[in-house]
């Protein structure tokens, strides 16, 4: 081992890799071809969109419920190693003021959720009919704290299918 060897060693720095899991079954769309620019322009962030079959949001990682909102259709939740995601059931679905979502998480109790644990359920035939777009963007909100997002196509069942991978 030369003098060189040693300095990259230290300069190296460890990238980590966090696997983001489907909140909701569906097939992924790109996040570009949602109709709100708030997500399609990335405003609030990068991520992808689902556009869901299924009738349950669970968590797509272990982590920390930020909030959930009072309507049910979206909530934040935060990694122990600090990444921030928003997932938001729908287009403008806050109008529905709760209609069509039932909170299936104790927020109150405790906010520590499990990858797979349900946190909303909803009635998509209703929702189907109701909302603007039942397109599901799944956010990675602090994407200045990011070094590369891979993102991934096709079907996707929740809570076992990944959708994002996060280089940390």
């Amino acid at each position: 081992m030369n003098i060189f060897s040693n300095f990259f060693k230290k300069k190296q720095k460890k990238i980590e890799i966090t696997k983001i899991f489907a909140p909701i079954s569906g097939s992924i769309i790109d996040i570009e071809k949602v109709p709100d620019i708030v997500f399609s322009d990335k405003i609030v962030g990068d991520g992808i969109a689902i556009n869901p079959t299924g009738n349950i949001i669970v968590s797509p990682i272990d982590g920390i419920i930020g909030k959930i909102f009072e309507t049910n259709h979206a909530f934040s939740i935060r990694t122990l190693n600090k990444i921030e995601l928003f997932v938001h059931f729908g287009i403008d679905t806050v109008k529905l003021k709760g209609k069509g979502f039932i909170r299936k998480f104790n927020f109150e109790k405790n906010n520590i959720v499990k990858k797979g644990e349900i946190i909303i359920e909803l009635d998509l035939n209703f929702l189907k009919k109701t909302a603007k777009s039942i397109y599901t963007p799944v956010i990675v909100s602090n994407i200045e704290d990011i070094n590369k997002i891979k993102k991934y196509s096709g079907n996707v069942i929740a809570g076992i299918d990944p959708i994002l991978e996060i280089y940390k």
